[in-house]
């Protein structure tokens, strides 16, 4: 696998905690960042910021936003506040429509922000159990779909400052913490890096510097 060539990069999810961050760090990087979001106040919000935003909703249509991008990185989600039902509709059915779209427009790489768990839906904490479920078949239909990807499983997520040092792995064994920071420079790390290709990790507060990810 060789190293793709991106330049527009679509944040789905992008006036969210962590999608900001993630706007935020592609601006450090050779990509374009696209931010979509639901409202024009959100709209202008980044656009003053010298961000490119597109309107979509999730709950909708939101097709539009994929015109001339080259990557996607899907970082909405539901609140524990929204219930069990739009968790259906936003991190499962939300992602799965995301996925269809990025297959119609050959995107050439998909990174998904999921959740520790996820991939063992039934061992998960029963309180969140709809999530890792929602989660887990997001995350299963994009490994199907033949679009390249990335899937990223943090551990729960904090609001301090970044460390730039993380542990991934395929799996962890515990409930590590990661700062939402972090959490968006591994899933813009992970872009394109051919070793970062069609795989999925588990991720927490480490001693690698993210910068050292993928490369060995």
């Amino acid at each position: 696998m060789e190293e793709v060539f991106l330049i527009k990069v679509l944040v789905i999810g992008a006036a969210g905690k962590v999608g900001r961050l993630i706007v935020e760090k592609i601006q450090q990087t050779d990509y374009t960042p696209v931010a979509m979001v639901r409202s024009k106040d959100q709209k202008e919000m980044f656009e003053k910021k010298g961000v490119t935003a597109v309107m979509g909703d999730l709950e909708k249509d939101f097709e539009s936003a994929y015109a001339d991008v080259d990557a996607v990185i899907f970082a909405a989600g539901s609140s524990k506040e929204t219930g069990a039902e739009m968790t259906i509709i936003i991190d499962q059915e939300g992602a799965i429509k995301a996925t269809d779209r990025a297959v119609h427009f050959g995107v050439q790489r998909f990174v998904m922000l999921s959740s520790m768990a996820a991939d063992r839906p039934e061992a998960g904490d029963h309180s969140i159990k709809h999530y890792l479920f929602a989660k887990h078949r997001a995350d299963e239909y994009l490994k199907k779909s033949g679009v390249p990807y990335t899937i990223i499983r943090p551990g729960p997520l904090t609001n301090g400052e970044g460390k730039g040092r993380v542990f991934l792995s395929e799996h962890v064994n515990g409930g590590e913490s990661i700062s939402r920071e972090d959490v968006a420079d591994v899933l813009v790390k992970a872009l394109k890096h051919p070793k970062a290709e069609n795989k999925s990790f588990d991720v927490v507060e480490g001693d690698t510097p993210v910068e050292d990810l993928f490369r060995h």
